[in-house]
């Protein structure tokens, strides 16, 4: 067993603890961790703040794919190859691991695609690396998300498992409010301690860091607040296993959810930091639209 799922046994105190996730999906995740440990001090602190070791390997934009294929292939390799005993047997659809990979990769599928550029428009943020693109999004963030939002989910799920166990006592509607409450400090956690982590990092810019640190991080949070109760579902009820298609639907509906709520806060909140008049973002429309797209251009020359 790994650490993560002896973690898990101490957090719930239930006499016969067995994980719905089983031991592939936490040796993943146990890897996705190492890998995101590995990008934010070693790599980061190494290379970036070290002029001469920067200049030495001049990363270009194969280098910053390479980096971010090598750290997601893993969690996807490791569980595949090195199959538990809790898995032999056990058709690779109907594997708890895979269908959570599988959510998790249309779930940051879409953030990069759709939602970065709320990021663009809302937040005042910038790439500035070289790096391949799609619909102006690095093809290296759309791979190193994977690593992260399987991490974050995976927490979100030992410490919402061990709550409502907690609190399984009290009435429905204080249960719900508690809930909640958790699931809105976690994810605003999360999305601060993300976004503090990568500070160091030259090329991820933004107009005010330190608006983005305090309310920038209440509108990644969006993110978690709709999707981390939704991924708990997977596999959660006993004798109700979900097979692929349920979890494509399910991850997509959570994507809808959050993409209308971005896009709400954009129409009706607007962005998080002063912006001039003739570069304010278009109050119809989505930030995604090629008329849209501009404004994100217009950041890159303030950064």
């Amino acid at each position: 067993m790994t650490p993560l799922i002896w973690l898990g046994v101490i957090l719930d105190r239930r006499s016969k603890f067995v994980p719905v996730e089983g031991p592939s999906f936490w040796s993943l995740v146990a890897v996705s961790f190492c890998i995101i440990c590995f990008v934010l001090t070693s790599f980061r602190n190494l290379i970036f703040k070290s002029t001469v070791l920067a200049d030495i390997l001049d990363f270009k934009e194969l280098e910053y794919f390479i980096l971010a294929f090598v750290s997601v292939a893993p969690s996807f390799l490791i569980p595949l190859v090195f199959v538990c005993k809790a898995d032999k047997g056990i058709p690779l659809k109907d594997r708890y691991w895979v269908k959570a990979s599988f959510w998790i990769v249309i779930f940051s599928y879409v953030g990069n695609y759709f939602w970065t550029h709320y990021f663009f428009t809302v937040l005042g943020a910038a790439y500035t690396f070289p790096s391949w693109r799609m619909n102006n999004v690095p093809h290296t963030t759309f791979l190193l998300a994977h690593c992260c939002f399987l991490l974050y989910h995976a927490v979100s799920n030992l410490t919402l498992r061990r709550l409502r166990n907690s609190i399984s006592h009290l009435p429905t509607k204080l249960r719900w409010l508690l809930e909640g409450a958790w699931i809105l400090a976690l994810a605003y956690f999360i999305a601060f301690l993300e976004t503090f982590a990568i500070s160091n990092f030259p090329y991820y810019e933004f107009v005010d860091r330190d608006a983005m640190y305090k309310i920038g991080s209440l509108f990644y949070a969006i993110y978690f607040i709709v999707s981390f109760p939704m991924f708990l579902r997977i596999d959660e009820k006993p004798g109700d296993k979900w097979d692929l298609p349920r979890v494509a639907v399910d991850a997509l509906g959570a994507c809808m959810l959050v993409t209308i709520l971005l896009d709400l806060w954009r129409l009706y909140l607007g962005p998080i930091i002063p912006v001039p008049e003739t570069k304010q973002c278009l109050q119809s429309g989505l930030p995604w639209f090629p008329e849209n797209a501009k404004t994100s251009d217009a950041y890159d020359g303030w950064l």
